[in-house]
């Protein structure tokens, strides 16, 4: 026996068919347009800025071993945030090496870690103005024999991997030996095993381990070429404005000058980061 079809009237599923089609084309409009809303500077997750950094360069950026971040890139960064109306900052570690690439591709809205700003960094990124210049400087033993940046020349350099220490020595100590490193821990304790005859670091950075293990430095070198900004991927413009404004408004009111004293007591301060009212005095 032929087996009977159930009826079903073509308008009632007709109707059918566009009531679940309204319904769906409502509700998708409406989680877009709050989502442009809520989510301006086109953050991973709404409410909360993603951020890469590198947890052992102090007094820039460092963590604890709750994991948790403070030093001076952090503290500003912080404070630039709440300035845009984002509160929720979340720092996660990585190489510095693979910090950019992070940022670029899409697993992190900013990096923050003493970034200097170059041409070819920013192929792969976006920067915000430059809010940090500084110095660098060859870190070595006491009796390493190195006495300036001519006492360089046919030793084992340790660098960072990625960093501006690696590109000036690749450029300016064509006769060292470099020696990469995945941070500055690691290459510090290359010093002390006589692995290697000296690391190449920023200034701020190399009087944290003289303290700790009696190191020297064999000769300072200004960097005020590249300064520092936050890395934000591509594409980003929105973030990258908001950003700026509050950068300019950490640098007017006073707060970058407070957070810079705090945690470079001593050290000489870039006039061009300081309120305008300060600056040439």
């Amino acid at each position: 026996m032929k087996k009977r079809t159930p009826f079903r009237p073509l308008a009632a599923i007709g109707a059918a068919v566009a009531s679940i089609l309204l319904i769906a084309g409502c509700g998708g409009a409406g989680e877009t347009g709050a989502s442009a809303e809520d989510n301006p500077y086109g953050l991973i997750e709404p409410g909360t800025i993603r951020v890469a950094s590198v947890g052992d360069i102090k007094p820039y950026a460092f963590a604890d071993a709750q994991g948790n971040y403070s030093g001076f890139d952090v503290e500003l960064f912080k404070d630039v945030a709440g300035r845009i109306g984002v509160d929720n900052v979340v720092f996660t570690g990585q190489d510095f090496s693979a910090l950019l690439p992070a940022v670029a591709n899409g697993q992190f809205d900013v990096g923050v870690a003493a970034i200097g700003i170059t041409e070819e960094r920013k192929e792969t990124v976006d920067f915000s103005d430059g809010y940090l210049a500084g110095y660098l400087t060859v870190l070595t033993t006491k009796d390493s024999g190195i006495k300036g940046e001519e006492g360089i020349a046919g030793k084992r350099l340790g660098v960072v991997q990625g960093t501006l220490q690696e590109a000036y020595a690749i450029k300016n100590f064509p006769e060292a030996d470099i020696v990469r490193f995945p941070d500055n821990n690691t290459g510090v304790s290359a010093i002390n095993s006589g692995t290697v005859a000296a690391h190449f670091l920023d200034y701020e950075s190399a009087k944290a381990y003289t303290e700790q293990f009696g190191l020297v430095s064999a000769v300072d070198i200004p960097s005020f070429d590249a300064p520092a900004g936050f890395a934000i991927q591509k594409g980003k413009d929105e973030l990258k404005a908001a950003l700026n404004e509050g950068l300019a408004e950490a640098m007017e009111d006073g707060t970058w000058k407070e957070l810079y004293e705090k945690w470079f007591p001593g050290s000489p301060m870039p006039d061009q980061y300081l309120p305008k009212a300060e600056q040439g005095k």
